[in-house]
């Protein structure tokens, strides 16, 4: 890939978007649900877009100064080229400029890939919900980072 950005999510990523969650989530989301974060005043939704191609998104909802990520994907053939942790980054940064003081997630406990990215953010695990994920059962981690003073 010769070029990567970040931009806020727009009417015209919502199908690849949906298609990346779909490749991405067993209980991916709908239509509906990402044309209201279009217009969500208390939330980020970022896609990255590599060489003109949308190749991974990333949201989050913010609720007083607390910031909750709400997903994060990447297209199956883009993975392991550090997009994922670009997405992420920058959106913290914006949650952080919005006033998040502290954020949180939850990530299926099987996906250790993933939680060794947010580890390397600072989350870090406080809990599980057990049968969090209803296609299969798997439980969630739940993971928070305390401080955002250090994210750039």
């Amino acid at each position: 890939m010769k070029t990567l950005r970040v931009a806020p999510l727009s009417a015209e990523h919502i199908d690849r978007v949906l298609a990346i969650d779909k490749a991405s989530q067993s209980s991916p989301w709908s239509k509906e649900s990402f044309q209201v974060e279009l217009d969500r005043p208390q939330g980020v939704f970022l896609v990255a877009i590599g060489d003109g191609v949308v190749v991974g998104f990333a949201g989050a909802w913010l609720v007083l100064d607390e910031a909750h990520v709400t997903n994060v994907a990447v297209d199956p053939a883009r993975r392991r080229q550090g997009i994922a942790r670009k997405l992420i980054r920058e959106l913290l940064e914006r949650v952080k400029s919005d006033g998040a003081t502290c954020a949180t997630l939850e990530v299926r406990a099987g996906n250790e890939p993933a939680v060794r990215l947010y580890e390397a953010f600072g989350f870090r695990s406080v809990g599980r919900r057990k049968g969090y994920y209803p296609n299969d059962g798997e439980d969630a981690l739940v993971m928070w980072l305390d401080d955002m003073s250090d994210v750039k």
